[in-house]
């Protein structure tokens, strides 16, 4: 098998599942475009000989079953859904890496002693509905439906509607599998290190933990011109002085510790008004669970401290928690030693700054993920990147991974 024409092909074929011109995917949960991807997932599975199945949700799989241990179960995969205007690598990269390290295995070296398994999760951005990691959660009884049953998309379509009219349902049982010996994720790094080092793999160590908030801060509008700078309550002077503080707080403490407020929505938002109230997201990440947490302390605390100095009340709305996912130190060392054997020691060891479906897989079997570079580190972008050669030598050293575990 060649990697590079093979990979060029698959490639093809499924960025026209979404495909945008002149580049770039939108494939979102349960839509037509996910659809066409899910089914011709399925065709090449059962074309290449791999046993198909899918579970109630749209998770699908494909199995070269093993010789000596058929139950033990080494899988590889991603996440099959995009973000609007995405690129074409972040997610789909991961199931056709895993698919061709697959075959290349069983063309090279026949039948594995354990079971391979290529894994395309059904969700994990959350682009389409406000809730993320639908599949990898249902993979592990993680969900909460009624999290899900009343939610919409931008059209105002249901969840449950979309959901059932792509042929799915809410799954009826809660066994969770228990075959499983190993999960590796392969995907772009999404960020400029690898490139910048010039690296070609990062062999990931962990998955940062994240937090995010929602902050409503409150003050009083007023007049732009007749309300003295002494006498104002002006929440987005407040706000710059919790991002001021927090951000000098997170470079004291250093990497790698990051904070970001996405979002600021200043209300009434007009020119000549004091704005009385101002919305904002803080976004924190560390791979450290003590460190996330005493930073989140901090960010509570430095908000309720400027709203008390300036007299204003702030509602902390934490949504979003979601513990770091550390990698199997033997899983690691085997992805370093595949990755010294296809680029020698173009590689990097290091933690993953975005959160990904391997650092849930983490928390229930021996976990590993490698990354390639990011062109300029873009992605959920149509300008998302990264040379063949690098693409390449992913599916190398998963393919060299996969042969460890399962031959």
């Amino acid at each position: 098998m060649d990697i590079r024409e093979t990979f060029l092909k698959l490639d093809k074929q499924f960025t026209s599942y979404g495909g945008l011109d002149p580049r770039g995917i939108t494939r979102l949960l349960y839509s037509e475009e996910w659809r066409q991807a899910v089914g011709a997932l399925q065709d090449i599975f059962k074309e290449n000989g791999l046993e198909v199945s899918s579970d109630a949700i749209g998770n699908v799989s494909g199995r070269l079953i093993g010789s000596e241990f058929p139950d033990e179960t080494i899988m590889s995969g991603s996440h099959i859904d995009t973000v609007v205007e995405g690129g074409h690598l972040d997610g789909q990269f991961g199931i056709l890496s895993a698919l061709i390290a697959t075959l290349y295995l069983k063309e090279k070296y026949g039948q594995p002693k354990r079971t391979l398994e290529v894994l395309s999760i059904a969700e994990e951005e959350g682009s389409r509905f406000p809730y993320t990691f639908w599949g990898v959660k249902n993979f592990f009884n993680l969900q909460n439906n009624d999290d899900v049953k009343d939610i919409t998309d931008d059209e105002g379509i249901k969840f449950v509607d979309a959901m059932r009219d792509s042929g799915f349902d809410f799954r009826t049982d809660d066994k969770v599998r228990d075959d499983i010996k190993a999960f590796i994720e392969v995907h772009i790094e999404q960020g400029q290190i690898l490139e910048k080092e010039e690296k070609q793999i990062g062999v990931v160590t962990g998955i940062v933990g994240q937090k995010r908030y929602t902050i409503n801060l409150k003050g009083e509008a007023n007049h732009a011109g007749t309300t003295p700078m002494g006498y104002r309550k002006d929440a987005v002077v407040a706000f710059t002085e919790i991002a001021q503080t927090l951000v000098q707080k997170a470079r004291e403490i250093g990497d790698p510790l990051v904070v970001t407020f996405g979002s600021v929505k200043p209300v009434p938002g007009v020119v000549n008004v004091v704005p009385g109230e101002v919305e904002f997201s803080v976004d924190t990440r560390h791979i450290d669970e003590e460190e996330l947490n005493a930073f989140a302390k901090t960010v509570e605390s430095t908000i309720n401290e400027v709203a008390d100095k300036y007299g204003m009340t702030a509602d902390i709305n934490l949504w979003m928690e979601q513990s770091p996912g550390l990698m199997d130190e033997s899983i690691v060392k085997m992805i370093e030693e595949s990755a010294e054997k296809v680029v020698g020691d173009s590689y990097k060891v290091m933690p993953s700054g975005a959160g990904h479906d391997a650092q849930i897989f983490a928390g229930y079997m021996p976990t590993g993920m490698l990354f390639v570079p990011s062109i300029g580190g873009i992605s959920h972008n149509v300008e998302e990147e990264t040379d063949i050669d690098d693409l390449v030598n992913g599916i190398e050293v998963l393919a060299e991974t996969l042969y460890k575990l399962a031959y």
